[in-house]
């Protein structure tokens, strides 16, 4: 919503046309990730925009509306692809489990940095933390039940996802930087330790194939 003073204010018209929704957004996670909430702030970021303080409420009417548009945009871009992946149609569980495996090699669809921002933002803000574990809820839902459509009981289904979910959020919490090469060495052993099955070599060369790609344009 634009707000009325703005509108009363043609210099600002100038300002605000040097910025735009986006860029005030882009600015405000790239600067979660690298430095942390306390340093998203309208001055700071209008002076790195070059663009007047006031120019903000053309966009956003509050800082607390650029927060929530900043974990909306965490909410599509980590979470749904997820829970869409785990959705996609599956013969077997190991391509199930390498559908969602796609989220962990290609960071179009799951920043790992922002998700990492975001939850060190939720130890500080309990709206926030409230956001987060609805996702992570979301996420662990999916990839239950995922599990359950391949013939998993309830409670196997619930603790593999478990175990797959966190197993992957605390490698990026972690830091933990591997080799693309070495990740892909990897994949059958993490399929049989997840699924308790053996994955096919069609399989495998599929997603190393995606990953590689992955990889290559990113």
């Amino acid at each position: 919503m634009v707000s009325t003073n703005a509108q009363n204010q043609p210099a600002e018209t100038a300002a605000q046309g040097r910025s735009t929704r986006d860029d005030w957004l882009k600015l405000a996670l790239q600067t979660l990730i690298r430095d942390g909430i306390d340093r998203v702030k309208i001055q700071i970021m209008a002076k790195q925009l070059n663009v007047s303080r006031s120019s903000f409420y053309w966009f956003f009417e509050s800082p607390q509306d650029l927060y929530e548009q900043m974990l909306d945009h965490w909410l599509a871009k980590n979470t749904g692809p997820i829970i869409q992946r785990a959705l996609r149609p599956a013969q077997t569980i190991s391509e199930a489990i390498l559908n969602v495996f796609e989220c962990w090699v290609n960071e179009d669809l799951f920043d790992p940095h922002l998700d990492v921002a975001v939850r060190l933002w939720a130890r500080r803000a309990p709206t926030v933390l409230q956001v987060v574990a609805s996702a992570d809820q979301q996420r662990l839902d999916a990839l239950t039940d995922m599990f359950a459509r391949h013939n998993f009981s309830q409670e196997d289904a619930l603790v593999r996802a478990r175990v797959l979910y966190f197993t992957q959020i605390g490698q990026y919490t972690l830091d933990i930087r591997e080799d693309m090469m070495v990740r892909i060495s990897r994949t059958r052993a993490y399929l049989q330790a997840f699924s308790g099955q053996e994955p096919t070599d069609k399989e495998l060369a599929r997603f190393e194939t995606l990953a590689f790609a992955f990889a290559s344009a990113q």
